[in-house]
């Protein structure tokens, strides 16, 4: 089994590997910076794991922003019958890829 952990960013948790490619909610750091995230919630070395309460202490994941996007439009369509009713919104998240470097 594989080296593996648990990060947070953005209120979302992401299972990550060295060398993956993961898209989170948009950050400020400039494209081709590097980030260390310090939020890890729980590392594994592919034998037995630690999780942190609720993070560990010195975990850090090293990654390197690759590129930011905007997501899928996401439609919001309302409507009641009979009432005249309706209400359309659209939605774009803006995102984040990231480059994961290593575990630590």
């Amino acid at each position: 089994m594989e080296a593996y952990a648990v990060i947070e960013t953005g209120g979302k948790q992401y299972r990550v590997k060295a060398n993956d490619t993961i898209q989170v909610e948009r950050l400020t750091a400039s494209v081709g910076e590097k980030l260390e995230l310090d939020k890890v919630l729980a590392v594994s070395d592919g034998k037995s794991i630690q999780v942190g309460t609720p993070t560990l202490e010195g975990a850090a994941v090293t990654t390197t922003v690759v590129s930011h996007i905007r997501g899928d439009k996401v439609i919001n369509y309302k409507k009641k019958r009979r009432k005249g009713y309706e209400r359309k919104v659209g939605h774009r998240q803006e995102l984040t890829t990231l480059h994961v470097e290593s575990i630590a």
